[in-house]
C-alpha cells in the first residue's frame, strides 16, 4: 500500500485550485490534477514535481460532461491508489441575470458546481470510510448566504451538502468542509468579463491566503472556512438580516 498521500483538485490551472495544488504539494502530498486544459494541467505538473519533489497525475476533464466526470469517480473509487484528500474547486459564473442566459448555459453551471461536487464526494467518500480516513474540501461561496441568483443557490447546495457528509460521516474518518471565500483575485471574474472595479479593494482576498486559512480551518476540525474577518462578519451578518436587506450584496454572488 502507498505510504504517500494523495490529494486530487479539480481546477487546479489558476485562482484558489493553484494555490492549494501548491500548498498541498508543500506539504507532501502527491497530487490529481483534473481541467480541461492539458496543456496547462502538463505545465504546471512539471512545475510542481520540479519544485516540491512529489508525484502529478494529470487528468484531463471537462466536468460538465459525464463521460469525463465518470473517469474521474473512477480515479477516486480506485482502492489500489487511494485519494486522501479530494478538494472540490472548478467552477465558474455566469454574468448576465437568469433569464438573459440560455438554459443550457444554467444547466451547465449547475453541472459543474452541484452535480460534479455530488458525483465526486460520492466515489471519494465509500473508499475513505472503509480505510477511515480522508477529507473532502468543497470550494463553495460567502454567496451561499445571498439569495442572489442561481449561482448563489448553488453554492447553498454545496455549504448544505458538506455540512452533512461531515455530520454523517466524521465518526468514520472521514472530514468534510465548505470553503466559503469572497472576492479573491483569480481569473474567475476576469472570464466573466466583470473587472476588479466591482468590489472596493479590501474586499479582494489573496488565494494562497484562502487556501492556508481554509487548510488551517480543516486541521481544526471545522465543517464550514470563511476567510478573513471582514467576511465572517458579512456572513454572520447575512444569516440575521432579511432577505430584501440580503438582496442589496449582489455582487458578492461571485467568489
Amino acid at each position: 500500500m502507498p505510504t504517500r498521500r494523495t490529494a486530487l483538485i479539480t481546477g487546479p490551472t489558476a485562482g484558489i485550485g493553484r494555490s492549494f495544488a501548491k500548498a498541498l504539494s508543500e506539504r507532501g502530498y502527491d497530487l490529481v490534477l483534473v481541467a480541461r486544459d492539458r496543456q496547462r494541467l502538463d505545465e504546471l505538473a512539471a512545475e510542481l514535481r520540479t519544485g516540491h519533489a512529489v508525484e502529478v497525475e494529470v487528468l484531463p476533464a471537462d466536468l460538465a460532461e459525464r463521460a469525463d466526470l465518470a473517469v474521474v469517480e473512477s480515479r477516486l473509487s480506485d482502492e489500489t491508489r487511494p485519494v486522501e484528500l479530494l478538494v472540490n474547486n472548478a467552477g465558474f459564473g455566469h454574468r448576465r441575470p437568469f433569464l438573459d442566459n440560455n438554459i443550457e448555459e444554467e444547466q451547465q453551471m449547475l453541472d459543474v458546481l452541484v452535480t460534479a461536487v455530488l458525483r465526486l464526494s460520492h466515489a471519494g467518500v465509500r473508499p475513505m470510510a472503509a480505510r477511515g480516513h480522508g477529507a473532502i474540501i468543497n470550494v463553495a461561496s460567502v454567496a451561499a448566504f445571498l439569495p442572489l441568483g442561481t449561482y448563489s443557490a448553488a453554492k447553498a447546495y454545496v455549504v448544505s451538502f458538506s455540512r452533512w457528509l461531515d455530520l454523517t460521516y466524521r465518526g468514520q474518518g472521514v472530514r468534510s468542509m465548505a470553503l466559503c471565500p469572497g472576492f479573491v483575485r483569480t481569473e474567475f471574474h476576469h472570464r466573466m468579463g466583470v473587472g476588479r472595479g466591482s468590489a472596493p479593494g479590501w474586499m479582494w482576498l489573496d488565494p494562497d491566503r484562502v487556501v492556508r486559512e481554509a487548510l488551517a480551518d480543516l486541521d481544526r476540525g471545522r465543517s464550514i472556512s470563511v476567510p478573513s474577518r471582514r467576511y465572517k462578519l458579512l456572513a454572520a451578518f447575512a444569516r440575521c438580516t432579511p432577505a430584501s436587506v440580503q438582496a442589496s450584496f449582489r455582487g458578492l454572488a461571485r467568489r
